[in-house]
């Protein structure tokens, strides 16, 4: 059973959702601000946080910050706001998924059930291969991502995104591919969730984001990892 963080003002939103989730059969926490998600989070084993941006005492940009200098479990936010500025300022502190209100429950237990797959296929224990290119090294066995024996600290979504690539090395993916191998369903609005994605591997992975050792741009095709070579 995983257990779900619901963080939001609204008593309504949590209660609603707490209700649908529940039925899903995952064990339910609630919190109305940052500070108590952040001792819930503390206090018990969390597994994904479904976070609210605008909160008093906390909000949820604070809150993901705090969240991810310890945890990796999946942050998706749920906000009013709908542009897609504040889309990508949402991804780009680390939340795995943006909800925009008001929401279709469906919708929202398709993602959560769609992101708790992501973080538990990497807490597995499947068998899988190791991949190595140029110093850049993928354990699936261990869930582990190193560059030049550096271990790289990657958000669930992130690790799913670079094992796709590390495994076609030379290959092409387009943002559409990548979204729907990874989220595992189809995309329907901006593409711009995936860029903010890759951006965040680069700055992990590389020396120099902006002259990429791994993680290459085919302009107006997609992205793909540089195999053996330059």
């Amino acid at each position: 059973m995983s257990n779900i963080l619901i963080c939001d003002d609204e008593k309504d939103i949590v209660s609603a959702l707490r209700i649908c989730l529940a039925a899903e059969g995952y064990e339910i926490f609630e919190a109305y601000n940052g500070i108590q998600a952040l001792e819930i989070i503390k206090a018990n084993d969390i597994h994904l946080v479904l976070l609210d941006i605008m909160m008093p005492e906390m909000d949820g940009i604070s809150t993901l910050a705090k969240i991810r200098e310890r945890y990796n479990m999946p942050v998706l936010f749920i906000s009013a706001k709908s542009e897609d500025a504040d889309k990508i300022l949402g991804l780009n502190i680390g939340a795995d998924d943006y909800i925009t209100k008001p929401f279709n429950i469906i919708e929202v237990v398709a993602r959560v059930k769609s992101n708790l797959r992501r973080y538990m296929r990497l807490g597995s224990n499947v068998s899988s291969s190791r991949i190595e290119i140029r110093g850049l090294c993928l354990d699936d066995n261990e869930k582990t991502v190193a560059v030049d024996g550096e271990e790289i600290n990657l958000t669930p979504t992130e690790y799913e995104i670079l094992k796709l690539l590390m495994q076609s090395p030379g290959k092409v993916f387009s943002p559409r591919e990548i979204y729907e191998r990874v989220w595992k369903e189809t995309l329907l609005g901006s593409e711009n969730t995936v860029a903010v994605h890759i951006r965040h591997l680069r700055e992990k992975l590389e020396i120099n984001p902006a002259d990429p050792r791994y993680i290459k741009v085919v302009w107006g095709q997609g992205y793909k990892i540089q195999g053996a070579g330059r």
